[in-house]
This record gives structure tokens, C-alpha cells and sequence, in this order.
């Protein structure tokens, strides 16, 4: 019996942090869609980021690649305060400087055929 009672003391703990965190998410001012995209987004920035030193030049298949899942990023960190992410702004510099090169080389190579 005691068992039983432990558990369902855990099972009412684990939803009351639930609870509190999607109530400190709307407190902050953001959607709990928006605020899950941003933590993927988060992941993804950090192999952006990577790919980005390590690759100067990449195939047309990879820069579209690249632009897609970057645009992906950047929507995504646009709907959280900046106080979120402040840890994260010189990968999101970066991925985003690597981002304009490489619109730039597309704008170029299209415009000079």
C-alpha cells in the first residue's frame, strides 16, 4: 500500500513540474509550441555551427541545405526573447555571416549567367 502511495506522489510531482514549467513559459510571454521549436532550433544551431568552421566551400546541394535549416533556426529564435538565447549569439553570428556568404555567392552565380 505504501508503495502505491509513493507512486502516485511521484506521478502528482512529475505533473506539477510540468505544470509550473508550461506556467513559466506563458509567464515569459511565448507560446510552449514556439519555446519546443526553439530548443531544436538550439540543436540544430550547434551543428550549424559546426559545419560552418569546417566547411569553406560547399557543393550547390549543401548551401541549399545550409540555407534551409538555417532559415529554419532563425524563424525559430525570432519567437523567444533575446534573454534566451544570449549564451547562444556568436554560433547564431557565425551560422548567420555564413548564411549571408552564401546568398551572396548565389545571388552572384545567378546574376552572372
Amino acid at each position: 500500500m505504501t508503495i502505491l502511495v509513493v507512486i502516485y506522489i511521484l506521478i502528482f510531482a512529475i505533473f506539477a513540474l510540468g505544470a509550473y514549467a508550461i506556467l513559466q513559459i506563458k509567464l515569459f510571454g511565448m507560446k510552449v509550441k514556439d519555446f519546443w521549436t526553439f530548443i531544436e532550433a538550439n540543436q540544430m544551431l550547434d551543428k550549424l555551427y559546426k559545419f560552418a568552421k569546417q566547411y569553406e566551400n560547399m557543393s550547390p546541394q549543401e548551401q541549399l541545405i545550409y540555407l534551409s535549416e538555417a532559415e529554419k533556426i532563425f524563424n525559430a529564435f525570432d519567437n523567444v526573447p533575446d534573454a534566451l538565447w544570449e549564451e547562444e549569439y556568436d554560433k547564431y553570428r557565425t551560422v548567420l555571416t555564413k548564411y549571408k556568404d552564401i546568398k551572396m555567392i548565389r545571388w552572384t552565380e545567378e546574376n552572372a549567367k
